[in-house]
């Protein structure tokens, strides 16, 4: 009899299409946000900018001391050594944040510190290294020409220059640049906002008793980590019981908030109680469900109106596992960040891996003692994804990678062990 779940029995899946044609739909099917914020320069690293970005001053706003020492008029030292200085009367001291209060005449010297506005009139600066003073004269031992130890006004940004453009990923630098032009906010693309729903009869919020049968909820944390991460925002949902009305109800609520993308975990695999199915079909359209890939196979793909949605696997290491071959390519598209690089490492197998037969697989891996050691231990096993390093891609068409051979390993983070 029916429950009002959607199915009466188990409901295989039949068909499963190459991991490399389920990426592929994925991506196409990214739409990049074009809506934008304003945010202050503390929380702008990381963002993208939304408008281009045209300086109107000069940086430096002043030609400007790039040495300890003396502003000077050049010639008055030409001809200068340790022999027969040039002597020079010291009339003022300008530090840094100050303007000279006099012109500098031929014969006069002002000291002045590293970044401190050149005086008027003087058109180079002696390093205090080639100078001896005794009261108000200055010896200099070295000539210097014009411009030299000089920074010139403009020599780093100036006023009309194009500095950054829209689509610019705002690095510590840029945000430099930003903040060196004397602006406090900038137009940034707004953060993907990601709707993440745990299903299921047997899920439990941590810190909540466990009844008999019951497990703590693992996905919805590791996939709003993966979402923070990533250039989105985790919007997490309530756990939702296994029920096409709990289902439709969390998926209506969760759009009428505003998530632009929707990501289940559980509720994709073959049992009568698996309903994300059922609800993208009655609410939208599935583009596919199952992948030839291990661990990660009961995925799905669809939209709910215009709103996207992932089926993920409610095993946490096939959950996780798909989240970065999937969810991240998708979410960085939609926030338009430049493509994820995870750094590699290539090693010797420390043992033979052998891939499920006609499945793309994943294998984790731990590095230890320079060699790739399995860390899979079961789809259910979160500790598969958190004991390992990274992973071993076995393509399709490769059973056996025998011991010592070597293997490229993706690694997961800079925590890493390489």
């Amino acid at each position: 009899m029916s429950d009002g779940s959607g199915g009466s029995g188990m409901r295989p899946i039949r068909q499963t299409i190459p991991f490399a044609d389920a990426l592929r739909i994925v991506r196409e099917a990214a739409r990049p946000l074009d809506r934008t914020v304003q945010v202050t320069l503390p929380d702008a690293a990381g963002r993208v900018l939304a408008a281009d970005l045209v300086a109107e001053r000069d940086v430096p706003p002043f030609d400007r001391a790039a040495m300890d020492g003396y502003a000077v008029v050049a010639s008055d030292t030409f001809g200068a050594g340790r022999q027969d200085p040039a002597r020079l009367r010291c009339i003022e001291s300008v530090h840094t944040g100050m303007v000279a209060a006099r012109r500098l005449g031929a014969g006069e010297c002002i000291q002045i510190a590293t970044g401190a506005p050149l005086p008027d009139g003087a058109d180079a600066v002696v390093m205090v290294e080639e100078t001896a003073r005794d009261g108000a004269e200055v010896r200099v031992f070295a000539p210097v020409h014009p411009r030299q130890h000089v920074g010139r006004r403009a020599a780093d940004i100036a006023a009309g220059q194009s500095l950054l453009h829209a689509g610019d990923l705002l690095t510590p630098s840029r945000v430099g640049s930003i903040a060196a032009l004397g602006i406090a906010e900038v137009t940034v693309y707004d953060r993907p906002r990601v709707g993440l729903v745990s299903t299921g009869n047997e899920i439990v919020e941590p810190g909540q008793p466990l009844a008999p049968g019951q497990i703590y909820d693992i996905n919805r944390f590791t996939l709003g980590a993966v979402v923070a991460e990533h250039g989105g925002v985790p919007v997490p949902y309530p756990i939702t019981a296994d029920s096409l009305p709990a289902l439709g109800a969390a998926v209506d609520d969760i759009i009428a908030r505003g998530a632009d993308i929707l990501v289940f975990s559980g509720g994709s695999s073959v049992g009568e109680r698996d309903l994300t199915l059922d609800v993208m079909r009655r609410k939208g359209a599935v583009a596919f469900h199952g992948i030839a890939v291990k661990p990660g196979k009961p995925t799905a793909f669809g939209h709910i109106g215009q709103t996207p949605v992932l089926g993920m696997p409610g095993y946490p290491t096939s959950c996780l596992s798909n989240a970065y071959l999937l969810l991240v390519p998708f979410l960085r598209l939609v926030a338009r960040l430049p493509p994820h690089r995870m750094r590699t490492v290539t090693v010797p197998a420390a043992h033979r891996f052998v891939s499920a037969p006609g499945r793309h697989q994943f294998y984790t891996v731990r590095i230890v003692d320079g060699t790739a050691v399995g860390a899979f231990k079961a789809s259910g096993d979160i500790t598969s994804m958190s004991q390992a390093d990274g992973y071993v891609e076995i393509p399709l068409r490769t059973d056996v990678i025998e011991e010592g051979e070597p293997v490229e390993v993706a690694l997961f983070g800079p925590g890493a062990r390489a």
